[in-house]
């Protein structure tokens, strides 16, 4: 499969419907312990996830700590196949990805939904079943080392992002993850499907990814937390609609109102003063102040 197919098959909206689930990971929170398992000074993370994924799981991967982000990056070849067995799911919406922003106190989010004649349709791809497991290894090499950080270590990683490229054919998943939301899924504070609600997941097709063996062509950055928030908030909505978790005669403005006060009152953040809320299909604007979407968050 070259570039130019890849791109016709795998457009931002059927990736979504191609459904890249990771095996599940309550499996790999049993993996180490903190009482078992040594403690990892700051500096040496990224060389520790390196070593342990090769010596461990033969993974060549190359990683590199930003502030307080760690970046892994595992190049692979031909990672998406057709499902042996394809799911069917429920079409009701058409959803286009908008791009949502916080910054300065102000949360602006743009979405595009539009409603449709209910339809049944088939899962026409997915991620490969080796690929997959090989993105859970990786995790439990990433939880092994970030659960045993010595905990007098100042600024350690908040968040990590694994990024899965398919070197053979342009194409790429990233995958960030919250490294208190790990730990809540761990000890039990939240249920496995949240937690997959607060993975923010994206996908590219890139000739630059072709060939790309270090991860050259990637902009390595400090993740912070609004520009996490504001991701999970695109993803959410995505995951919503898509999926769909919500009845064909939804209000849509009510779910995407709530989408944003969950994932606000989710990570307990107030440095905002407006949220801004614009429907591209309706051309319907809503303003919101911080007491309107905490009293939101509550109800």
């Amino acid at each position: 499969m070259n570039l130019i197919m890849m791109r016709s098959k795998l457009s931002s909206r059927s990736l979504a419907k191609a459904g890249f689930k990771l095996l599940p990971l309550i499996f790999f929170l049993s993996a180490c312990t903190s009482s078992t398992c040594p403690s990892f000074p700051k500096e040496n993370i990224p060389q520790a996830v390196q070593d342990i994924c090769k010596k461990e799981y033969k993974l060549d991967v190359s990683t590199k700590l930003v502030g307080r982000t760690l970046w892994v990056y595992m190049p692979l070849e031909d990672i998406i196949s057709k499902p042996e067995k394809p799911e069917k799911y429920i079409e009701r919406f058409l959803v286009e990805d908008k791009e949502s922003a916080l910054s300065e106190g102000e949360l602006k989010v743009s979405y595009l939904i539009k409603p449709v004649e209910e339809s049944e349709k088939t899962q026409e791809m997915t991620l490969d079943k080796a690929a997959n497991e090989k993105i859970f290894n990786v995790l439990q090499v990433v939880r092994r080392v970030l659960f045993s950080i010595d905990n007098s270590e100042k600024y350690t990683p908040l968040f990590f992002c694994i990024v899965t490229a398919d070197i053979k054919n342009g194409f790429e998943i990233k995958q960030i993850f919250h490294l208190l939301d790990l730990k809540k899924l761990s000890y039990g504070f939240i249920s496995q499907t949240e937690y997959q609600h607060r993975i923010v997941q994206d996908t590219e097709v890139s000739a630059d990814i072709i060939g790309d063996k270090e991860g050259a062509h990637l902009l390595y950055r400090d993740i912070t937390l609004e520009e996490f928030i504001a991701y999970q908030i695109r993803n959410r909505i995505r995951m919503k609609f898509q999926k769909p978790e919500v009845e064909k005669n939804a209000d849509i403005d009510k779910e995407v109102l709530k989408i944003v006060s969950h994932t606000l009152d989710t990570y307990a953040y107030k440095k905002f003063n407006i949220v801004e809320l614009v429907n591209l299909e309706t051309g319907g604007k809503t303003i919101l102040n911080q007491a309107a979407i905490l009293a939101n968050s509550k109800d």
